[in-house]
């Protein structure tokens, strides 16, 4: 893949750019494959490969500019506005989006917020398309200043692009270099963005994570279903569970599957997902994973771990290493500190990995591995 961008130095995110994909697949397969080496009786399973451009369902995009030329994109050193409304990398949904709300933003006169001069209104837009071509659009903006400008010419902006089905405002008062604040306003009748993941209808309300590429998540939970069911628990825990992709994707007959995760909406939307799809033996709970298995009073057969960057940590090691649990998914995004956390794991051999390219142009990529309690 080549970008304009990139090569004119305006935009560097994408480190890989211009690299030929078969090299970066086969360099982050190298690189997990070292960090895991340890693992002598690992099976490395082919890696999945993405598509080299338009994969991203979900773009962050800074408003700079004014409000009579906004650009759409990130910030240069001096905190000025760098447009990339032509990004390669998303969606070409998302791209159909930029230049109607560049209008938008003109017509109703919203003013970029300066970040230099600390002025201005419109922070962030920050846009999620579904499998199926619906879009989620949050505007974040740094007071409730001109949200009845917003919900009046709303209308307008929902004539331009029928595909945007849920929008937001995201209140974020404080100059702090964080996308979004803690208070969300919902402008439409409808709440949450489906997404349609192989044959689960996953819910994403504005403040959810879901990953950023779509058919990489999907062959993500389709492994872990494919190596759940293989064991046949009869009791699974999905920590960190987010809108619930592994837990819902290993729902069966007969199987008990709790989902946790901090995030109190994406909980909402997990159950709501369980109950449209008339799932039984389903259970969500908003709380910290940890506490979760620290204060059970018995554990489960399997246990699927799907944990931010910094890895699941020494105290959940350590509970999964006293426990009955028999098997772990474990769904990294961090290769260093999943290596960590198995040397933390010695009862257990790691016994399968996949590497998933959830991230090209980029160093960065998902890897899952199966761990079973040696004998």
């Amino acid at each position: 893949m080549d970008c304009s961008y990139f090569d004119a130095g305006a935009c560097r995110s994408c480190t890989h750019m211009g690299m030929p994909y078969g090299e970066q697949l086969a360099g982050k397969q190298l690189h997990c494959q070292g960090l895991l080496s340890a693992h002598t009786e690992l099976e490395w399973l082919p890696p999945v490969a993405s598509r080299e451009s338009g994969f991203r369902n979900k773009a962050k995009m800074v408003i700079g500019g004014t409000a009579q030329n906004p650009t759409i994109g990130i910030l240069d050193a001096d905190g000025h506005g760098v447009d990339l409304r032509r990004c390669g990398i998303c969606s070409p949904g998302l791209l159909a989006c930029f230049p109607v709300l560049a209008n938008f933003i003109r017509r109703i006169r919203l003013t970029p917020y300066d970040v230099p001069r600390r002025t201005g209104e419109l922070k962030h837009v920050i846009i999620t398309e579904s499998p199926d071509g619906e879009v989620m659009l949050r505007l974040v903006l740094r007071s409730e200043q001109v949200v009845p400008r917003i919900r009046k010419h709303l209308p307008e902006l929902l004539a331009a692009l029928p595909q945007v089905k849920v929008v937001s405002v995201n209140l974020h008062p404080e100059h702090k270099a964080v996308l979004e604040g803690d208070r969300e306003i919902l402008l439409t009748g409808r709440e949450t963005l489906a997404m349609r993941v192989n044959d689960v209808t996953l819910h994403l309300r504005p403040q959810s994570f879901f990953q950023t590429n779509s058919e990489m998540a999907a062959a993500l939970y389709r492994q872990g279903r494919e190596w759940v069911n293989e064991l046949a628990p009869a009791s699974v825990w999905d920590l960190y569970c987010g809108v619930g992709g592994f837990a819902l994707h290993c729902a069966a007959p007969s199987r008990n599957v709790t989902g946790i995760e901090t995030s109190t909406e994406a909980i909402v939307s997990a159950r709501l997902s369980s109950r449209e799809a008339g799932l039984e033996g389903m259970a969500f709970q908003a709380g910290d994973a940890t506490a979760f298995a620290l204060a059970a009073e018995e554990s489960p057969d399997l246990v699927i771990v799907n944990p931010p960057r910094r890895g699941i940590g020494k105290d959940l090691c350590g509970w999964l290493e006293a426990s009955d649990v028999q098997h772990v998914v474990y769904s990294s995004c961090n290769a260093q500190s999943l290596a960590r956390d198995l040397a933390a794991l010695p009862s257990f051999t790691a016994r399968r990995a996949r590497v998933l390219d959830m991230f090209p142009q980029t160093t960065h990529y998902e890897v899952m591995v199966l761990l079973e309690r040696a004998a």
